[in-house]
């Protein structure tokens, strides 16, 4: 896979697209038997809607395909080249990852974007979906495995595990696979962290949390706070938490209260939030009840569903902080007019994703101009925020040489001299 040229890789993704497009019909298919037996499993809504894949979603995926076509190859870029000494030549250049173990609950759509992913980037992937999506992904994965076959890329490029059992083998593989990809709830995702010795990259939770700030306008907050609880409820990216600064509280948040009620939203929130809305001349369904009043742990809540938690603040400086000690560093907003207060904001809080004036669903591999994404990672190192062809390479160092031993320098016979050459 890492000497394959990105005529093969692009030919492979421009075949998986053919292909997709051309058994639609039975993909469809099996996604209803696995709908079928989620409805009779009672397995939750959040879960369901992540399940679906339609139309709409196809659409997606394809849209992604041609998206991820037209970007540059990612291998071998060479983002260091110097010259040590004559005829001493030292690069740092872009490779692949290697072996990549991607296991996610209940996102057919998942599979497609992860395996097109490691294509185009020169990774062979290991793909272990869901159970409540396992006749989708069959289908899915064999159209996927046969356009790469067609392609002429090895027939080991894509693997596909379908065993539960098979997880906890995969997770002792630490010298076979290079890194590891989880995606689906936090509890899933500690237990692979937990359980293995392989590099893992993702993120647990998606508690995110949109601020309107005491400058904000109005008329730009509502729609962007609702877009971020509703447009799509169970996603990582949607809004968890709404915080307000106090000064405008009283204005801002009846009305936020009736549009998000509007749309199907329950408020849960502090006892302070909840007198004002009690106070305020809004339907009964708008406000906070008795039995909704939070507490400070509830702001640690992923709700992945039409619950919005909300909380009060003194300043920006507050939010920050609210944000650091209780998110769960993915994607966060601020709504305000004032540029001082959106830069402390963006400067201070620490999430991969830090918005002004937007949306927190934008948070996504596609919308990044990606193409895709194999997950969202809230770590540090190597990879931040959607992770496309970027996060699934690292580099190595070349270096170049005419005979030269590290003794001639040591005892000053040569002399190092340094000339960039990039």
């Amino acid at each position: 896979m890492a000497a394959s040229s990105l005529e093969v890789r692009n030919d492979c993704l421009r075949k998986i697209a053919e292909a997709l497009s051309l058994h639609k019909d039975e993909i469809f298919a099996a996604n209803a038997r696995d709908l079928r037996r989620a409805e009779e499993s009672g397995v939750p809504d959040a879960v369901k809607k992540r399940l679906k894949f339609d139309e709409h979603k196809l659409s997606d995926v394809l849209n992604g395909l041609k998206s991820l076509l037209a970007l540059e190859d990612p291998l071998g870029r060479v983002s260091l080249k110097r010259e040590l000494d004559e005829g001493l030549t030292l690069s740092r250049v872009t490779v692949p990852i290697g072996v990549i173990g991607i296991i996610f609950e209940a996102r057919p759509d998942a599979l497609v974007q992860i395996s097109s992913l490691c294509v185009k980037s020169g990774n062979c992937a290991v793909l272990k979906g869901g159970k409540e999506t396992r006749e989708t992904n069959k289908v899915l994965f064999d159209l996927v495995h046969g356009a790469a076959v067609s392609a002429s890329l090895p027939d080991s490029c894509l693997l596909m595990v379908s065993a539960h059992s098979e997880i906890d083998e995969l997770l002792t593989c630490d010298r076979d696979v290079d890194l590891l990809i989880p995606r689906g709830s936090n509890a899933f995702v500690r237990y692979i962290m937990d359980h293995t010795k392989i590099p893992v990259m993702g993120h647990s939770d998606g508690v995110c949390t949109v601020y309107v700030d005491k400058d904000a306008d109005f008329d730009k907050a509502i729609p962007i706070l609702v877009d971020a609880k509703t447009q799509y409820t169970a996603a990582c990216n949607a809004a968890e938490t709404l915080l307000i600064h106090r000064e405008i509280a009283k204005d801002f948040l009846p009305r936020a209260a009736k549009a998000l009620a509007a749309s199907g939203v329950r408020l849960r929130g502090t006892a302070e939030a909840a007198r004002i809305l009690q106070d305020a001349e809004i339907p009964d369904p708008a406000k906070i009840q008795e039995t909704d009043l939070c507490e400070e742990e509830d702001f640690r809540t992923e709700y992945l569903d039409l619950i919005l938690s909300v909380k009060l603040v003194a300043s920006t400086a507050e939010a920050i902080s609210h944000i650091n000690r209780f998110g769960s560093h993915h994607t966060d907003a601020i709504v305000t007019e004032n540029l001082e207060s959106a830069r402390l904001f963006q400067s201070l809080v620490d999430s991969a994703g830090v918005y002004w004036n937007c949306s927190t669903r934008f948070a996504d591999g596609f919308r990044y101009g990606f193409g895709a994404e194999v997950g969202i990672s809230t770590g540090k190192i190597h990879a931040r925020g959607p992770v496309g062809l970027e996060g699934l390479v690292t580099y190595k160092y070349l270096l170049e040489g005419s005979g030269q031993i590290v003794g001639d320098y040591a005892s000053g016979r040569s002399a190092f001299h340094f000339r960039n050459l990039l």
